[in-house]
């Protein structure tokens, strides 16, 4: 299968290394770019021959910071997935950049295989979200709105809820005793119905209580 194609935008010289030389070395990724900054991250983008499909994105940068980035980035490269990474775990900077189409985020601390696993899901179509990060937003926006009886059978509103909850495919699949393929057939079924377009815009609006 061919390598997902990943930028990495961080300005510590260790980090960005450490994630270089591990993410970098999986058989799953093929880096394309690496910049200590969004200004050099747009400068070497004309000359990368094939245009990332994941950016690893970081919040605290010199100069443009990752949320004012971010819809630059999504207008330069409409169809990649943008997994935001950082130290701050605050409501509505995680808020902010959903809004402003990041498709997940994954503070700091998170292990290097977590991480990868976090590329893998954005890449897949997920929205993968530290667990943390989950609960702050969903404490922000409450109360948490339940979705429509008439909308939904019981088992597609637990899948709902261990989506909001933050869960991966596989994180849900085990909660909820189904595959993983399973679990994608529910949310490509509750997508349709709720009338949205991906995890992003389900947990978007599931925090806004437009569901």
């Amino acid at each position: 299968m061919p390598r997902i194609r990943l930028a990495i935008v961080e300005d510590d010289p260790e980090l960005r290394q450490l994630l270089h030389g591990y993410l970098c070395a999986q058989p799953e990724f093929e880096c394309v770019l690496l910049a200590d900054s969004v200004e050099a991250f747009f400068a070497e983008l004309p000359d990368v021959r094939q245009a990332p499909e994941v950016v690893l994105l970081d919040i605290h940068l010199p100069g443009l910071s990752g949320l004012e980035a971010l819809p630059l980035l999504k207008q330069r490269l409409p169809q990649a997935d943008v997994l935001m990474q950082t130290v701050f775990d605050d409501a509505d900077r995680i808020y902010q950049a959903l809004c402003a189409g990041a498709s997940g985020y994954v503070l700091k601390h998170t292990s290097l295989p977590e991480l990868k696993e976090a590329v893998l899901e954005v890449h897949r179509g997920g929205a993968p979200m530290s667990r943390s990060v989950a609960r702050k937003v969903l404490a922000h926006f409450k109360p948490a709105p339940s979705v429509q009886a008439d909308l939904l059978t019981e088992r597609e509103r637990e899948v709902v809820q261990a989506v909001v909850d933050g869960l991966s495919d596989k994180q849900v699949a085990a909660r909820l005793d189904l595959s993983v393929e399973t679990v994608r057939t529910y949310a490509k079924r509750i997508y349709k119905k709720l009338q949205v377009s991906g995890r992003t815009e389900l947990m978007s609006r599931s925090a806004r209580g437009q569901l």
